[in-house]
């Protein structure tokens, strides 16, 4: 039965609130990294191993989101994964500070990485869904809340860190602010990503039926070749998260603040490139948006490796931003393009895309010693130029109506 416009605003509204729920967790703990690093008395590279028990945690919740969600549904699956992803993170915090204990620290990333992926999963299918009830293209939208929510758990942390406030009181104060804000807006999700009348079939014919079913997606070509595209514009996101204001300071020999403020203008343009790509997607359709963002990317990335001029290099990492901006939730979209098999597409697509933050950092540092950073950050427009390459690999299965009535 289809949803009443109010319901559907409500759903849409909802998904804008957890998205920018799971920014705010991952910025709270990784802008505050360096009193963790001071508590625990770790190397550079102890952070590493730190930081991948989130990555290690993110990849299982992944794999098992689709069996979740076939299980027990997108709404239940999300309220769990966003209280137990608060109370992870905030005994990662009581570990590192408190214990000064790196096992239960890492432990409670684990954990809150595993609770992370599976809600990826399952906001993104939600979020799919509300996107093909509604008629129009809002999953970037959804993501700019998810950049939103970053900012603001970044500037949140960085003034508990100037007021000198314990870590385990920051964040289990965001823990408990989390919990109640996913309370309040979870009860609007529709319960089910699907339905039998949207898949158009019968349910039980269906290509997920069975755990079986959801893993043979992996043996679908479209579903890898968006997984490629995902994982292009996911590294070349990542490695601005990671990178890019140590390139503006090694690379450009710019100040620390300088650095961190060049960030802020690449996260500002990705948040801005979601909130104004929907329009070009509804005029004009994936394929041609996905081609432009790869190229603009790519113009960014070789403005800001080959000329030393920093007011240039920083409008490259302009238009770096805003070419990064709709790769990802385009692709997540993409994936769910078939109601039918939703939540095992894109939790295939979303663990493809997830590899580049695993490997990225690592890869980068290692070319970044040997050729300079700004000559290591080659390996991004590369990884870029493939998704562009494999961008007619997101075209629209079913078209999305664009009518200005249905535009609200």
């Amino acid at each position: 039965m289809a949803l009443a416009r109010p319901e559907l605003t409500a759903w849409r509204n909802s998904l804008f609130v957890l998205f920018a729920l799971c920014g705010i967790g991952l910025a709270s703990w990784a802008a505050r990294i360096p009193t963790v690093s001071a508590s625990l008395g770790l190397t550079t590279g102890d952070v590493g191993v730190l930081l991948f028990g989130i990555a290690a945690g993110s990849i299982g919740g992944l794999l098992v989101s689709s069996h979740l969600i076939a299980a027990v549904g997108t709404r239940t699956v999300i309220t769990w994964a966003l209280i137990i992803g608060p109370l992870g993170l905030t005994l990662a915090a009581v570990g590192a500070t408190v214990l000064v204990s790196f096992p239960v620290a890492i432990a409670g990333l684990a954990v809150f990485g595993a609770a992370l992926g599976a809600c990826d999963v399952s906001i993104n299918v939600s979020g799919a869904a509300n996107e093909r009830a509604i008629g129009r293209n809002i999953m970037p939208i959804y993501h700019a809340f998810f950049s939103i929510g970053t900012i603001a758990g970044a500037l949140v942390a960085a003034l508990t860190e100037q007021l000198r406030v314990p870590l385990e009181v920051h964040i289990g104060g965001i823990a408990v602010v989390s919990i109640i804000a996913m309370l309040a807006s979870v009860r609007f999700l529709r319960p089910e990503p699907v339905s039998e009348a949207e898949a158009g079939t019968d349910a039980a014919s269906g290509p997920s039926d069975g755990w079986r079913g959801r893993l043979s997606i992996w043996r679908n070509p479209r579903t890898i070749f968006i997984g490629l595209i995902v994982l292009g514009m996911a590294f070349t996101e990542g490695s601005a998260n990671d990178w890019l204001a140590y390139a503006m300071v090694e690379g450009h020999n710019t100040d620390k603040p300088t650095g961190a403020l060049v960030f802020g203008v690449f996260v500002t343009a990705m948040t801005v490139g979601r909130l104004g790509g929907v329009r070009l997607l509804d005029r004009f359709g994936r394929v041609p948006v996905l081609r432009v963002s790869a190229v603009l990317a790519a113009i960014g990335l070789i403005t800001l490796i080959f000329v030393p001029v920093v007011w240039i290099a920083v409008i490259g990492v302009v238009l770096w931003g805003l070419g990064a901006s709709l790769g990802f939730p385009v692709g997540m979209s993409a994936a769910a393009d078939d109601p039918r098999t939703a939540a095992a597409s894109v939790s295939a697509v979303a663990t493809i895309g997830y590899v580049a933050f695993l490997v990225g950092p690592p890869v980068i540092g290692f070319l970044g010693e040997q050729v300079g950073i700004l000559n290591g950050l080659l390996l991004v427009l590369v990884l870029v130029a493939l998704a562009g390459v494999f961008s007619h690999k997101a075209r629209e299965l079913t078209p999305l109506a664009k009518s200005a009535a249905q535009a609200g």
